[in-house]
């Protein structure tokens, strides 16, 4: 039978708080011990130094490290609500600009729309706003927020920026649809302001794409006419009224048959951008 084989005994750990207790119980014991007996301070000043100086130290580094984390803490709170404020300053700041910007251009608009009112007095007319516009990059053709429950009609003439943008050729009741000058549909009776000399504008969204429109038929015995002079519609025209300015020439030569001149013309309205439109509530035929 085999001898018995004895377990080592656990060795007993106490634990680091009882310690702590014991350490502390023994200063207060040498302290009364000095007090009643009249014991030299100076061994027990060793063991102080020994034993509660460390752990004094020790908690007063600990607490340090806590009040500065805490502290640290506190800074950065304080710094992420200075930073939402900050955003949020921004961000009403940024809407606040956006607002004005379109004010704005709303407002440099409607300047313009008045310039133009005062320019053709003559002529009654309303304003509307555009709704719609065309594929592309031009407006020509678009549609209007103003239809025949309004008193629009086909044929009336749409003017923008400054001067003629086209006419009115389909109403709805709440809506109509212009087709501008520079659609490839498009023919103008026009004349030279000047000399009064008269030719035909004709729309052409490829030389659009440079930024004129071209004209054809104006007699080579045309005198005086030169590359600067305005265009404006004629009073020959059977659709657009009189006198609305069309352009400016911005190049001309004589045809291969000696008889005429054509050229291009650079258009006085800017057909990229077009939001709000006078429509003349007169037609022509109304006016004469």
């Amino acid at each position: 039978m085999s001898p018995l084989v004895r377990k080592p005994q656990e060795k007993y750990k106490l634990p680091t708080k009882y310690w702590l207790l014991i350490l502390s119980a023994i200063c207060v014991v040498l302290m009364l011990f000095t007090f009643v007996f009249d014991i030299p301070l100076k061994p027990l000043n060793e063991v102080v130094s020994v034993t509660v100086v460390p752990l004094q130290k020790g908690i007063s580094i600990v607490g340090e490290k806590l009040y500065s984390r805490k502290e640290m803490v506190k800074q950065m709170n304080e710094l992420v609500d200075q930073n939402n404020k900050l955003m949020k300053q921004v961000n009403d700041l940024t809407m606040e600009n956006d607002i004005l910007m379109q004010d704005k251009i709303e407002l440099n608009s409607l300047r313009i729309l008045y310039q133009l009112d005062e320019t053709y007095s003559d002529y009654p007319k309303t304003g509307a706003r555009v709704i719609s516009g065309s594929t592309g990059n031009w407006f020509s053709t678009f549609i209007i927020d103003k239809g025949s429950n309004d008193g629009m009609k086909v044929g009336m003439n749409v003017l923008a920026g400054g001067g003629l943008v086209g006419r009115i050729t389909e109403v709805g009741a709440n809506w109509s649809r212009v087709l501008s000058i520079i659609d490839d549909t498009s023919n103008v009776s026009c004349m030279v302001l000047t000399t009064n000399d008269h030719l035909m504008v004709s729309g052409s969204l490829s030389t659009m794409e440079n930024g004129y429109i071209t004209f054809n038929q104006l007699s080579e015995n045309a005198k005086g006419v030169e590359v600067g002079d305005k265009i404006v519609t004629s009073n020959i025209s059977d659709v657009y009224l009189p006198g609305i300015q069309v352009g400016i020439i911005s190049y001309m030569e004589k045809d291969s048959n000696h008889l005429s001149v054509s050229g291009y013309i650079t258009p006085s309205v800017n057909f990229e951008h077009i939001s709000e439109v006078l429509v003349i509530t007169k037609l022509k035929t109304e006016l004469e």
